[in-house]
């Protein structure tokens, strides 16, 4: 529940016992002047546009300022397609019509930068506040801040290495499963393609380090690799999610290793890198290709890159969360109880689809 709703209350009992009246000066701290600077989403509300309106104006202003839920988004950065998607869903989520104000902050993919972004929301006295945390553990002493403050915490994404009394709830993809899927269609396609009992050579373009989606997808697909003692795992490096480090490590890849049959890329973009690598060093990839490749995220350039051929599949990890945080804040308003771990539907997609008309339909 919000906690300024007793604030109003306060502030319409003192207003209504004072002999003179005090018009929108009375409400100097209104949630929407707290962080005008850090407003991403919703500047149009700020009351600073009262003064040209009539005097009663200003406090019609304030109170549908303190109608709308504040919500902080402490985001990862923008390292990849898959981050910008789940950024653009949560800004078309939580809009004024919808009832919100979202302050957003990019955290570059920095620790210290999320953390000090909780601490400026529990400042201004947010809400919610949202995370997508770069990395699992560290977040122990702000999650506590923000406990003693009476935010909850949702988290996005990545989990954290914490007490759960510190969080509400976690949304998003199983990425033990994703591993574990990609683990298992790798099998059948080789078993289709006569390569069951071949000794397969494989390198693993890791994202950053920590991130849940790398721990999950990296343990997911160990656990599908153990039962083929045919294949083997020549390298693991961290791409750190980004293209041109996937590019890099690739390219280090391929002059310590002659002979690679696939390459397993934790991100979608760590996979574009590793194309252009591969063909750089006058090698190809693809279904027609010398090497397998899939990738993970399955945004729209993945399947531009599937049609064309170079790349094999790709494992979905939905970014689109915001729909989800919203309906979990509308419950936690109205006092009801939320799964802690609420996964999102996810699929798989490879060249043997209709890769054009599933695209169409997609979101992202």
């Amino acid at each position: 529940m919000r906690k300024k709703t007793l604030s109003v209350m306060l502030g319409a009992a003192m207003a209504a016992s004072l002999l003179s009246g005090c018009g929108g000066s009375s409400k100097p701290a209104d949630v929407t002047t707290a962080a005008p600077a850090a407003t991403t989403a919703a500047p149009a509300a700020d009351t600073t546009a009262a003064p040209e309106a009539d005097t009663e104006a200003p406090a019609a202003d304030a109170a549908s300022s303190d109608d709308l839920i504040v919500v902080g988004y402490a985001q990862v950065g923008a390292e990849s397609d898959w981050r910008t998607a789940n950024t653009e869903s949560f800004k078309s989520t939580f809009t004024e019509e919808n009832g919100y104000k979202l302050i957003f902050d990019d955290a570059q993919q920095k620790q210290e930068n999320q953390i000090k972004a909780i601490r400026s929301f529990i400042q201004q006295d947010v809400d919610y506040i949202v995370v997508a945390p770069v990395v699992e553990t560290g977040w122990e002493a702000v999650l506590q801040e923000a406990q003693e403050a009476g935010i909850p915490v949702i988290l996005s994404d990545r989990m954290m290495d914490v007490d759960e009394s510190l969080y509400e709830c976690w949304v998003g993809g199983n990425f033990i499963k994703e591993g574990e899927d990609a683990g298992t269609w790798l099998a059948k396609y080789l078993e289709d393609q006569g390569r069951g009992d071949e000794e397969i050579n494989i390198v693993t373009l890791q994202g950053t380090i920590g991130a849940s989606a790398q721990v999950g997808r990296t343990e997911g697909f160990a656990n599908i690799l153990a039962e083929h003692s045919n294949w083997k795992m020549l390298d693991k490096q961290t791409g750190e999610f980004t293209q041109a480090k996937g590019q890099e490590v690739m390219e280090s890849f391929l002059k310590s290793y002659d002979d690679i049959d696939v390459v397993v890329a934790e991100n979608d973009n760590m996979a574009f890198g590793a194309i252009d690598a591969i063909k750089a060093a006058g090698k190809t990839c693809g279904p027609d290709g010398d090497i397998i490749i899939f990738s993970f995220d399955a945004v729209k350039a993945a399947f531009d890159a599937m049609i064309a051929g170079d790349l094999n599949a790709a494992f979905e990890c939905n970014p689109l969360h915001g729909p989800r945080v919203d309906e979990i804040i509308k419950k936690l308003e109205k006092g009801e109880t939320v799964e802690k771990i609420q996964y999102v539907d996810e699929a798989y997609f490879d060249t043997s689809m209709d890769l054009e008309a599933i695209k169409a339909e997609r979101a992202y």
